[in-house]
């Protein structure tokens, strides 16, 4: 834990202060090394802040721009670019993934309708062997490996929870219908003309600007609750979610390489800012536009955010609920009253989440992970807590 305050920079707007407070708090209670949060209500950014240092040594100070790999926050951001898809018409959710993706029809696939995908009900959070080490940032080697692989469950019978696959999975429908990747479309589509800073996959210009990520330390899992018996069994879903290659591609080795933010790895390793995810979910939370550009429809936004999936995950083994893409808030957990929140938390801390009742965007990205894989990470609660009573 630090030891000593950590000076907070950035906009907080007058009625917000206790919002600072909560954020302040995260560095003197739990260690905080460099962070960002970003609150925008009814399309105005009342919370900028940021605070800290962008490496471990704490040698680089955590600026305004800087950005940070945010793990499984980067799902929400890619379910934006399927519903958008989806409001085209380009991409239909009850048709089967084959027609947009022929070489999916193996393995009883042939009729496996695209919201499977999207709601993690599709029966694919694992392959059955390991890729070769050497395909970790390739594309084509994990989507062979998907199309041939055979459900773990009857696809809609039950939902569990997609870790890394449904990046590859989402992100190769968002190929086939546009034929381009899908950093490249939601860069070139939503990104750029929204002013947006999230990038899935970027070259070593922005590397300058890149935080450290700072891994939690290893520690055994719980062996009471089932998610931390499956997670050291190696012939369990749990198990192969998360290892996919040799190494886990959470491997802290990987979280800082040229190669790890060079892929494409959708369901976990793009990188932005508070700012950026705040700016996307206020725009979502308030009809779906952002200074003129539309980035869904606010039907879209309704549609995509009712839920399809809800209960104990067979996956993970606690409970999870889901849209069509986002990740729902889940009663249990009570981090919102009206339980309307909607986006995605990333492992380690990280979040971007949407309120439409509230009319708000709420983001939280940091470089110090904790490990916290049943709980509510011991930071969120008082950050969401300072958030209603300040509304």
């Amino acid at each position: 834990m630090t030891t000593t305050s950590t000076e907070i920079h950035g906009i907080c707007k007058d009625g917000f202060q206790r919002v600072k407070e909560a954020f302040a708090s995260n560095f003197a209670d739990h260690g905080d090394v460099g962070a960002a949060l970003a609150l925008v209500v009814d399309g105005e950014i009342v919370v900028d802040i940021w605070g800290g240092h962008a490496d471990a040594q704490r040698t680089q100070l955590w600026e305004q721009d800087t950005i940070v790999n945010v793990f499984s926050t980067t799902k929400g951001v890619v379910a934006t670019c399927a519903n958008r898809l989806i409001e085209e018409g380009r991409l239909d959710p009850e048709a089967p993934v084959a027609r947009y993706w022929p070489e999916f029809a193996q393995a009883g696939k042939e009729t496996l309708p695209v919201k499977y995908i999207l709601n993690h009900r599709a029966g694919l959070p694992a392959i059955d062997n390991l890729l070769p080490r050497e395909a970790t940032y390739e594309w084509a080697p994990f989507i062979e490996a998907l199309a041939a692989q055979k459900p773990w469950w009857e696809p809609g019978t039950k939902h569990g929870y997609h870790t890394v696959t449904f990046g590859h999975l989402v992100g190769e429908l968002v190929r086939r219908v546009t034929r381009t990747s899908v950093g490249t479309y939601w860069r070139t589509e939503i990104a750029e003309p929204a002013g947006i800073d999230f990038h899935i996959g970027f070259g070593p210009e922005l590397d300058g600007r890149c935080a450290e990520v700072i891994p939690a330390p290893l520690q055994m899992p719980d062996l009471n609750h089932p998610l931390g018996k499956a997670i050291l069994d190696p012939s369990s879903i749990t198990f192969k979610s998360y290892m996919v290659t040799p190494e886990p591609m959470l491997n802290p080795a990987y979280m800082n390489s040229r190669q790890w933010r060079g892929a494409e790895i959708p369901a976990g390793n793009g990188h932005g800012n508070a700012r950026a995810l705040a700016r996307m979910y206020g725009a979502l939370a308030t009809g779906g536009s952002i200074d003129g550009f539309q980035i869904l429809a606010s039907s879209t936004v309704v549609e995509a955010s009712m839920e399809q999936s809800y209960g104990s995950d067979a996956v993970v083994f606690y409970p999870t609920r889901f849209g069509r893409g986002y990740a729902l808030a889940v009663p249990e957990y009570a981090l919102n009253q009206g339980s309307t929140l909607f986006g995605h938390g990333g492992l380690g801390g990280s979040f971007g989440y949407a309120d439409p009742v509230a009319r708000l965007g709420f983001s939280y990205t940091m470089n110090k992970m904790i490990s916290s894989p049943v709980d509510i990470d011991p930071r969120w609660r008082a950050m969401f807590d300072s958030v209603y009573a300040s509304l």
